[in-house]
C-alpha cells in the first residue's frame, strides 16, 4: 500500500502543480463537498476522501491535455496509495480514461466535479452571490440551458447521478447542502 498524504501534504501538492486561484479553490471546494459526503456515506474516511476531492486535477492545469492520464503517472512516482491514483483518474471516466467509478467515494468524485461547477456558477448569478439561498429548482433551470455554463458536462452529472441510484434532483441539494457548509470556511 503506497503513501496516504494528509490534507497539509496533498495541498502542498497540489499547488506544486497547480498555480491558479480558480484551480485552487475548485480542489477545495471539491475536497469540502466530499467531506461532507463522507460523513453521510463513509465517516470514518472522511479525511481519505477529502483528499481524493484535493487532488482530483492535480495534472489538470499543466497537462489539460492528458487530464487524468499525468496524474496517474505523477501519483506513482510519488508512491501515493493506488487508491488515491484510481479515485482521482475515475473522474476522467469516459472522457479521458476507461477507468470507470466503482467505489461509491469515486462515483461522489465523478458527480459532483461538474455539479459544483454548475452550482457555484447559478449561485454567482443571485443578487446574494451565494448558494446560501439556492434552490434546486434554480440549478435545475440552468442545467437545462444548455449555453450556460457550457464547459460543465451535463451528461457527466447525470450520469453520476444514475451511477450513485439518485435522481437529478437529489444530488443537486445534497451537493447545494455540501456546498452550503462550507460557507465562512472557504470563498465558493
Amino acid at each position: 500500500m503506497g503513501k496516504v498524504p494528509n490534507y497539509d501534504e496533498a495541498m502542498e501538492l497540489l499547488k506544486k502543480y497547480n498555480r491558479e486561484e480558480f484551480h485552487i479553490r475548485h480542489a477545495v471546494i471539491v475536497s469540502g463537498v466530499m467531506g461532507w459526503f463522507a460523513e453521510e456515506l463513509d465517516p470514518e474516511n472522511r479525511g481519505f476522501w477529502e483528499v481524493v476531492g484535493l487532488l482530483h486535477d492535480l495534472d489538470f492545469e499543466l497537462y489539460p491535455g492528458q487530464h487524468c492520464i499525468k496524474s496517474q503517472e505523477i501519483m506513482r512516482e510519488l508512491g501515493l496509495d493506488e487508491r488515491i491514483i484510481r479515485a482521482t483518474a475515475s473522474h476522467g471516466y469516459n472522457i479521458t480514461v476507461d477507468i470507470k467509478p466503482e467505489h461509491i467515494m469515486e462515483k461522489v468524485l465523478y458527480a459532483v466535479d461538474e455539479l459544483t461547477g454548475l452550482i457555484g456558477a447559478v449561485a454567482i448569478m443571485r443578487p446574494s452571490r451565494s448558494v446560501a439561498d439556492l434552490e434546486v429548482k434554480s440549478v435545475m433551470k440552468k442545467f437545462k440551458s444548455k449555453g450556460f455554463a457550457a464547459g460543465c458536462s451535463r451528461e457527466v452529472i447525470s450520469s453520476g447521478a444514475e451511477m450513485l441510484g439518485w435522481t437529478l434532483e437529489e444530488l443537486i441539494e445534497k451537493t447545494i447542502l455540501a456546498m452550503r457548509s462550507l460557507i465562512g470556511k472557504i470563498e465558493i
